[in-house]
């Protein structure tokens, strides 16, 4: 018997987990594997945004044999100290954050994650000239959502520093839409209502009423000739979580932040 290689190849078996299943999502999926590499094992889990099932998914995963373990780490529930204490069961130097930083964790791990209240604050900034033609900001943000209190805070910051009049809209369903009004919104089913309800007010998008809508997604550069958009970079995303396991790494990588102006502004 004889040795016939010498030189042998990293195993990478990855859990990936992701908070729910949408457009968005499938362009972080899509780039990740591109770049990850076709010898790569990955097993694919979606948690709904619920605490509870993640932590039993984790559970059972954790006595498998993972070279890592890639979360985003979404959740319905506000409570970051116990979601804290569960993704710390995951050993470090396994551990790949993405989309978010979950304050609470030790030791060194990987991230790409949005600075969402620095991120939507400079996008509004940089659209300040066609926003004002427009009197009152308003964005649509779910009362029980997955969706992080910093895009709010950054948000009001906005407005305040600016003097828009401005409001937060937990339901687009009963909301007023007015004349010189511009909506933000979060989750594509309130897009669609949204939309649907300014029509049925015969106002016309990108004159009497604006649309800026968050995440960047190929139909939004068809919809009403176009939806502005204020999103992260998701392939880039993908992409930069590949290399950061390729290269073994635990660096925490501010992900880019990108502004789409279209006619809906």
């Amino acid at each position: 018997y004889f040795v016939k290689k010498i030189k042998f190849e990293n195993y990478l078996k990855i859990c990936l987990f992701f908070n729910k299943l949408s457009a968005h999502k499938k362009i972080i999926y899509d780039s990740f594997v591109a770049n990850i590499g076709s010898e790569t094992t990955i097993d694919f889990y979606v948690f709904n945004n619920d605490l509870g099932l993640f932590k039993k998914l984790l559970k059972d995963k954790l006595v498998q044999d993972y070279s890592h373990f890639v979360v985003i780490p979404h959740f319905l529930e506000t409570n970051d100290t116990l979601a804290a204490e569960i993704l710390n069961t995951i050993p470090k130097d396994k551990l790949l954050l993405l989309d978010k930083l979950m304050p609470g964790l030790t030791g060194e791990f990987a991230a790409v994650y949005e600075n969402f209240e620095k991120d939507i604050y400079l996008a509004l900034k940089s659209l300040l000239k066609v926003l004002s033609n427009y009197q009152t900001l308003k964005i649509i943000f779910p009362a029980h959502s997955y969706f992080p209190n910093e895009i709010l805070e950054g948000f009001l910051k906005f407005c305040q520093d600016f003097a828009f009049g401005y409001a937060v809209v937990s339901k687009i369903e009963t909301e007023t839409i007015s004349k010189g009004d511009v909506f933000i919104n979060l989750m594509e089913t309130d897009l669609v209502i949204l939309i649907e309800n300014i029509l049925k007010n015969k106002l016309i998008v990108g004159k009497d009423v604006g649309v800026i809508s968050y995440n960047e997604t190929p139909i939004k550069q068809i919809i009403l000739n176009g939806i502005t958009t204020i999103s992260t970079d998701f392939k880039g995303m993908g992409a930069i979580a590949a290399k950061l396991i390729l290269n073994n790494s635990k660096e925490h990588i501010e992900n880019q932040f990108e502004i789409v102006s279209r006619n809906s502004l």
